[in-house]
């Protein structure tokens, strides 16, 4: 059981950190330069109306294996607690982004409002910045923490 726990948690993080790496330090700058306002916000509408499908559902395996995985061990490690907290972290700035920015940014591309569609993305690509961050940090800590604490 504990290795499809951690399949699952593996897997989770993977999409989800891994689409957002793709989506910030690829798609993002050749779309800027490439499409105009319309194109470019129609696309991203497009893009995390189907990617944060993925990420909902990355989340529940994230948070069912990591706290499946955490009962398990009793006390976890200190590493294991601060990807806990830097995971919770994540999924609440994921919650905020598709309840509010990603939902303004919806209602912008049907009204064709591109400078209310341009600030939500904006709003979008910064917090996304912000999780790919803590994302790559958790994931530096369960890869190395065994051996730094």
């Amino acid at each position: 059981m504990m290795a499809i726990a951690k399949f699952l948690h593996i897997l989770g993080f993977t999409i989800w950190v891994g689409g957002m790496f793709f989506a910030y330090m690829t798609l993002r700058p050749v779309a800027a330069v490439s499409l105009a306002p319309p194109q470019r916000l129609t696309l991203w509408h497009g893009v995390f109306s189907k990617f944060f499908t993925w990420v909902w559902l990355a989340i529940l395996a994230i948070l069912a294996s990591g706290l499946f995985m955490m009962a398990k061990l009793g006390k976890p490690p200190m590493y294991i607690s601060g990807m806990f907290v830097l995971g919770i972290l994540m999924m609440l700035i994921f919650a905020h982004v598709f309840f509010a920015p990603f939902k303004r940014l919806t209602r912008a591309v049907a009204a064709e409002d591109w400078s209310a569609g341009g600030a939500a993305l904006g709003q979008i690509r910064q917090l996304v910045g912000i999780n790919l961050v803590l994302g790559l940090l958790t994931i530096t800590l369960g890869a190395l923490g065994p051996m730094l604490l």
